[in-house]
């Protein structure tokens, strides 16, 4: 019945009826829905969800058993703007998995199996602004170009995970960053890392956790904080050798002194072939004017 007490025109409780039925058919097994959003944390998932709405902008598929995101799949939720795979177990290559959602802004992939990271893994995401990829233990590369086209990023966070060294290109490069996660790794502090502490001490980047981002080698500045070796660092690497610089510089000193040798022995072969030049020369004029 209407509210004018007349009863409710049946094709429209029919319409109601199967807009209500088609919302729960829309809605993936064991997820909940909501306007634009799914929700599948804590489902015990294997697989990458089905009958996900393709308009879809918030989807959350955080403590599941997910290893793998399908890329066709994927790429249907082309509205996605946040995604959350939090603990699963996502690892190995995920080169081109996210090559179809273009407007993703928000990703959370920490506490994951990560391995690395290169140009092909987030290179589509131009509008991304946070990323999360902290707590996965297993994380040992960042490729020099790996965020070469995420200028938009703002939040990255690498906590946690197995990188001991990072290219100071790979953050320096990203006009928009404002706030990047470092802490617990097993960062070498070593000459090569010396560009990146330099930058982190002059950058206007706040870096969370500050305290705990320390050196985990060598064992001179383990438990230091990182900023805090920049001086020692300095000193060190400008001052002192290392057992490569002295076989480098054998190598060198022997390579000068047997071009050396080379030169003063061609040198004196020459010599001798004009003195006797010379020498012949002199005698045949001599000869010359004895005949006369």
């Amino acid at each position: 019945m209407s509210s004018s007490g007349r009863p409710r025109p049946l094709s429209l409780m029919f319409l109601l009826g199967m807009g209500m039925a088609s919302e729960k058919i829309d809605c993936p097994s064991r997820c909940s829905c909501q306007y634009l959003e799914v929700n599948c944390t804590g489902q015990q998932l294997e697989e990458f969800p089905v009958d996900i709405p393709l308009d879809t902008r918030q989807l959350i598929l955080a403590v599941n058993s997910i290893s793998y995101l399908p890329p066709v799949e994927l790429s249907l939720l082309a509205d996605l703007i946040y995604l959350d795979c939090r603990k699963n177990l996502l690892g190995n290559d995920l080169d081109f998995t996210f090559i179809g959602v273009a407007k993703l802004v928000y990703l959370d992939l920490s506490f994951n199996n990560l391995t690395q990271v290169t140009f092909n893994t987030f290179s589509h995401l131009l509008s991304l602004v946070v990323l999360k990829i902290s707590d996965n233990p297993n994380l040992v590369s960042i490729k020099k170009d790996a965020f070469a086209n995420n200028t938009w990023l703002r939040h990255l966070d690498v906590s946690r995970t197995g990188l001991t060294f990072l290219d100071t290109h790979i953050v320096q490069d990203l006009p928009s960053l404002r706030l990047l996660g470092l802490s617990d790794n097993l960062w070498h502090c070593n000459c090569s890392f010396l560009d990146f502490i330099t930058w982190m001490t002059e950058s206007s980047v706040h870096f969370p956790d500050a305290d705990n981002i320390t050196c985990y080698s060598p064992e001179a500045l383990r438990a230091l904080k990182v900023p805090a070796v920049e001086t020692q660092l300095r000193f060190s690497c400008l001052t002192q050798l290392y057992k490569q610089d002295y076989i480098f510089l054998c190598l060198i000193g022997f390579c000068i002194f047997f071009a050396g040798t080379v030169a003063a022995w061609l040198a004196g072969i020459c010599a001798v072939i004009y003195e006797v030049h010379t020498s012949k020369r002199e005698e045949e004029e001599e000869e010359e004017e004895e005949d006369t």
